[in-house]
């Protein structure tokens, strides 16, 4: 009788969050998870479950979300990487397939996400960003935004900034990096971003809001910080919309990679 062999398969996803509840299965309604792993069923012949780097919210987009499968199947990570993709919906793409080690795993050995906030600031509205920016027409005063940002700088209680209602162990995040800079070649476009060991869910769009609101002077540098040292969700600013938030890169330690496709570096 020969011996199961059980393959742990690194899976890197692109979506187009518009149309789906997000990334976790939901009851009802489309999500990336749910699509990815039915098409992933199909191909290999068993039923696949897929566990994320973390949770995208509805509306919200991913240029490098990363998860894990184990698979019995011996397919050919180019044929499993070719059908999936034949399969999937052009909003949402796998552009790279790891077999690793059956030790890994995408949540808890992630080191680092990259999270990427863009507003249009501009007094017009702009038809062909409105998927993937937050239109803010008043004035921004991008000084006053930037200089809130050491306070965030560490490892911080965050629970003004956690989604309202939610129940969780511990709001303390460490937070390595975050700016603002005006997107080269994009007229008006502003882009947020943060870098961070974890985050809670709605915390980097909650943080854009209450900064939002310091650049239109609705809230100065020293009430942005006397709502981060309050711990109380209540008196911070509503959240930034979910379009213009796009999880950019997740970084992990160097792994053994036993195959990979495609061969080549992928720079979407």
């Amino acid at each position: 009788m020969s011996e199961i062999n059980i393959r742990n398969i690194r899976i890197f996803i692109a979506y187009d969050g518009t149309n789906y509840l997000g990334w976790q299965v939901q009851p009802k309604g489309p999500t990336i998870q749910g699509i990815i792993q039915e098409a992933l069923s199909k191909i290999l012949g068993h039923k696949v479950k897929l566990k994320s780097a973390g949770r995208t919210d509805t509306g919200v987009h991913a240029l490098y979300q990363v998860a894990h499968f184990l698979t019995t199947s011996d397919r050919p990570l180019e044929i499993i990487f070719r059908a999936v993709n034949a399969m999937l919906p052009k909003d949402i793409v796998v552009w790279k397939l790891e077999e690793v080690d059956l030790k890994f795993h995408s949540q808890r050995e992630a080191l680092k996400k990259t999270y990427v906030y863009y507003i249009y600031n501009y007094p017009i509205r702009n038809p062909l960003v409105r998927l993937y920016s937050w239109w803010v027409p008043e004035k921004l005063n991008l000084s006053a935004m930037k200089a809130c940002l050491p306070l965030i700088i560490g490892e911080k209680d965050f629970a003004s900034f956690r989604k309202s209602g939610t129940d969780i162990k511990t709001t303390v995040r460490t937070i390595y990096d975050a700016k603002f800079k005006r997107v080269p070649g994009k007229k008006h476009m502003i882009a947020f971003e943060i870098i961070g060991r974890g985050f809670m869910r709605y915390m980097v769009r909650n943080l854009v809001g209450a900064l939002v609101e310091v650049g239109k002077g609705n809230l100065t540098i020293e009430d942005f910080q006397k709502i981060l040292e309050a711990k109380d969700r209540s008196l911070a600013p509503p959240p930034a919309p979910p379009q213009g938030l796009i999880l950019k890169k997740i970084e992990y330690p160097k792994i053994k990679i036993i195959d990979s496709y495609p061969k080549f570096k992928v720079d979407l």
